[in-house]
């Protein structure tokens, strides 16, 4: 289980069926079979302008959060159920898409930039500190040619992963998963260390 420390899981991603599954939206993919596996079933929450659901109770309790304000504008559902939740920083994790790393590689920051990701800047402005724990997925860049790159980035992160792709994504899912269930105040380090080491076995 959770420690009392981690409070609140945010998946980034844009909302809407023309964006399910999509390699940008991987945050909510995550966040969505942990509530599966929780057999915890969503609600729309105005005032914390997303989707959550929650499982546990007392200081075990954890809730999910996925926010509806498209990735540009995530920082003003995280900072809004911060504030009602009466949450610290370092309470919630962002699971969040990363075209810089290769599909099938994990990196856990406890702090950092945005690396040019609308949603983390966005979180960044409204929390006014880049002082927060964030899970970054790898969906691997359009292109090893920077240009070329550049002008499909917005098709590559707006675009499905393949059939093998899939297969590689849901691996990484369930070690994450594994991971942020084993989570405890004392051992973060030691997780992050086994997420940043991960290989997937269908590479």
């Amino acid at each position: 289980m959770l420690s009392d420390e981690l409070k609140l899981l945010v998946g980034l991603g844009n909302p809407g069926a023309d964006y399910n599954k999509t390699r940008h939206n991987v945050g909510f993919m995550v966040i969505e079979e942990i509530a599966k596996k929780k057999n915890c079933s969503f609600r729309e929450s105005k005032k914390l302008f997303g989707k959550t659901c929650e499982y546990g109770t007392g200081i075990k309790k954890t809730r999910l959060l996925m926010p509806n304000t498209y990735m540009n504008e995530s920082g003003k559902s995280v900072r809004s159920a911060k504030d009602w939740f009466n949450f610290e920083n370092h309470q919630f994790i962002v699971l969040v898409d990363d075209m810089d790393l290769p599909l099938g590689k994990i990196r856990v920051r406890s702090k950092g930039s945005s690396g040019g990701h609308n949603g983390l800047k966005s979180i960044i402005k409204h929390l006014g500190t880049n002082e927060f724990k964030r899970l970054k997925i790898g969906i691997g860049p359009p292109s090893d040619n920077q240009k070329e790159r550049k002008s499909k980035t917005v098709s590559h992160v707006l675009g499905r992963f393949s059939k093998e792709e899939f297969i590689i994504l849901n691996c990484i899912i369930q070690e994450i998963i594994s991971c942020i269930e084993s989570i405890t105040s004392s051992n973060w380090e030691k997780i992050t260390t086994r997420l940043n080491s991960y290989k997937s076995e269908n590479l």
